[in-house]
């Protein structure tokens, strides 16, 4: 197999309680990409569509992740990277790591699968850390693995795969503007009162349980961040009210995906996350900023050949 087109999926990371550990992968958001292998060594970009962004693979989030991967194999060939471009970056739902996941886990196959997930994460953060200046793995890790995952170390890199209901759907918007992982960390604090981070390692640990054992009821009350979500908040324009409206309307929970300013929610059914979808389109609808909505199933299987 000399070319490969693969589907690099939406992710939301934080899931409220979860700051930079943990995440989960969306199904029907995401970016196209092909890898095919060259006789010209080293990694070239060659396509781009969507948004504009750096042939330069030294520049590109993919490029940088696939220049980590190729340094540690020997081979006698390249790798040529298309990319068609669905998330938009800045969004909050893990545009740079679909690229960073997309170009590496394309590579791998094209291999013979050489690399585990764990490995491919890691080649992944080279590249995750070109746009955000610092490396995590919350995005890459659901993206690979798909489902729900928790970043238990960085050094070394240890994920763990959580287990999600079968029945738990996810309702995203986005409105469009853009807010650079960078900036939003940088108006965190730098320390946290100790009752507040009580709090939220009590929710992290309830909500992992919840998913464990699927008790709606405890991941309802547990998606509460009082750590990121009072400072990143203020950020995106009317989230007091599309988080209000959604819980409102049968939301189990919602919260800031990312960096922002995109606006999760995760709900029990279909049915419920499109009544959760209307309610946030509503807040939007009244002001002048354009908005995309996303009803997605929890994806379970991440990064996916097309």
């Amino acid at each position: 197999m000399n070319e490969i087109k693969i589907f690099s999926p939406a992710t939301v990371a934080n899931v409220a309680c979860g700051f930079d550990v943990l995440g989960f992968c969306l199904d029907n958001v995401g970016d196209d990409m092909i890898i095919r292998k060259t006789n010209k060594k080293g990694i070239h970009i060659t396509k781009i569509e969507g948004y504009d962004l750096p042939y330069e693979a030294e520049l590109n989030v993919a490029g940088v992740s696939a220049l980590a991967m190729y340094a540690a194999i020997d081979v006698d060939f390249g790798f040529e990277i298309e990319i068609y471009k669905n998330i938009k970056p800045g969004s909050g739902i893990g545009s740079s790591a679909a690229s960073a996941v997309g170009s590496v886990f394309g590579m791998n196959e094209l291999l013979g699968k050489p690399f585990n997930k764990t490995q491919l994460t890691e080649f992944a953060i080279k590249g995750e850390a070109l746009a955000s200046k610092c490396e995590h793995a919350d995005n890459l890790a659901p993206a690979l693995f798909g489902g729900f995952t928790l970043v238990k170390s960085i050094s070394p890199l240890q994920i763990l795969e959580i287990p999600s209901p079968d029945d738990l759907y996810a309702t995203i918007i986005h409105p469009q503007i853009e807010i650079k992982t960078s900036e939003s960390r940088a108006i965190l604090p730098k320390e946290v009162p100790l009752g507040h981070a009580i709090e939220q390692w009590a929710n992290l640990g309830s909500l992992v349980h919840a998913l464990h054992t699927s008790d709606y009821k405890l991941i309802s009350n547990s998606l509460n961040d009082v750590v990121v979500e009072p400072h990143r908040s203020q950020l995106i324009p009317k989230f007091s009210l599309v988080k209000e409206a959604a819980l409102i309307h049968g939301a189990l929970g919602a919260g800031i995906s990312g960096s922002g300013p995109s606006i999760f929610s995760l709900c029990k059914g279909l049915e419920a996350a499109n009544k959760v979808r209307e309610a946030m389109q509503n807040v939007y609808s009244k002001t002048d900023i354009a908005f995309d909505i996303h009803v997605s199933k929890i994806n379970t299987n991440g990064v996916k050949i097309i």
